[in-house]
């Protein structure tokens, strides 16, 4: 099982909206083959792993370990459960069950009904924690969010004043690295109209290898020019906005590929934080990593709708400048990137 998590890190970021699930097929105590969840509609991680073994006939005595329950529904693939049962595998080992209601069970009764020896929770904890982003948005109706940002040892997320739209780096180049390790593991990134603005930021993943995260941008006022680069068509961007006049669509349709902008209509009156959670789940964005300014931060840690946090702290100190979010919470882990520290933290 400890392998099964392994090679399911692989496929974080690209399997999304499943589940990056990892598994292993053991005949003799021997591995014999192995798979990961392949890119979203391609297969699943069992298909991978049974196609990997050579000589199928082993299979009838083999036992196949899977971090998470093998799916009993027609999706993009057909089950993986039904897979199993063809080959007549001996023994299935399963992490932890699978919340989907589609599944919820069904895979595993489906694999005992067969005559196949199931045992069920093994590292279950460490595979729920692998499977986060997947079981935060079955159980709770929302992506899984990861609050980051970078401050000052003075506590300062950004000088008060500075002469030109682009960042002011706090972190060194190795944690700027890491945020972009981050960034391919996610499937949205959301930033405020005051970033956009102040920094014109791409968004994207630049300095790591792998998918480029959604872009999720508040604009309230549509208040962001259209030359800004959330708005270059490179990545899909969902623009989060209050209200729009006729004449504000016609100017976004003829200037934007429909395919590549979407904008959506919340009230900031009321609880944004819960609003965005609702829009992102309609999108079915699984996770989110949100790097926006001190205000969009604090309005996700005030409504409590975070799951990790993580902090960079960088070697150097404004004097003034503007105040990083209100945090108090326990730090669950530290550790020094080069000069800088990260601090990291769970929501529990």
């Amino acid at each position: 099982m400890k392998r099964c998590l392994q090679i399911a890190k692989n496929g974080i970021g690209t399997a999304r909206p499943n589940p990056s699930v990892g598994a292993v097929v053991v005949y003799n105590d021997t591995i014999i083959g192995e798979g990961f969840t392949s890119s979203y509609s391609g297969k699943h991680a069992e298909v991978n792993a049974i196609e990997s073994v050579k000589d199928k006939s082993l299979l009838k005595e083999a036992t196949i370990y899977v971090t998470l329950e093998p799916c009993a529904h027609f999706g993009k693939t057909p089950p993986c459960a039904d897979l199993i049962v063809k080959y007549q595998f001996k023994k299935v080992v399963i992490g932890c069950v699978d919340s989907n209601s589609l599944v919820a069970g069904k895979g595993i009764e489906r694999l005992k009904i067969a005559g196949i020896e199931v045992v069920v929770g093994v590292l279950e904890d460490e595979c729920r924690e692998h499977h986060k982003r997947f079981f935060t948005s079955q159980e709770k109706k929302r992506p899984f969010i990861m609050l980051k940002w970078a401050e000052t040892k003075d506590g300062c997320i950004a000088p008060l004043t500075k002469g030109e739209n682009r960042p002011v780096w706090i972190s060194n180049p190795y944690s700027q690295q890491l945020v972009h390790q981050l960034r391919s593991k996610e499937h949205a990134i959301l930033v405020g109209t005051n970033t956009v603005i102040a920094d014109n930021p791409k968004l994207n993943v630049r300095s790591w290898y792998g998918e480029n995260p959604i872009r999720i941008v508040l604009d309230r006022n549509l208040r962001i020019p259209k030359s800004a680069n959330v708005f270059d068509k490179s990545v899909k961007t969902i623009v989060i906005t209050e209200s729009r006049s006729l004449k504000n669509k016609n100017v976004i349709s003829n200037n934007v590929e429909k395919s590549q902008l979407i904008y959506e209509e919340i009230d900031f009156t009321k609880k944004i934080a819960s609003q965005i959670c609702e829009v992102l789940q309609k999108h079915h964005i699984q996770s989110l990593i949100i790097e926006g300014g001190t205000h969009t931060l604090q309005t996700f840690i005030d409504e409590n709708l975070w799951d990790e946090a993580m902090i960079f702290i960088g070697d150097c100190e404004f004097g003034m400048g503007v105040k990083s979010p209100i945090f108090n919470k326990t730090v669950l882990e530290e550790k020094n990137i080069k000069r800088d520290v990260l601090k990291i933290y769970s929501n529990d």
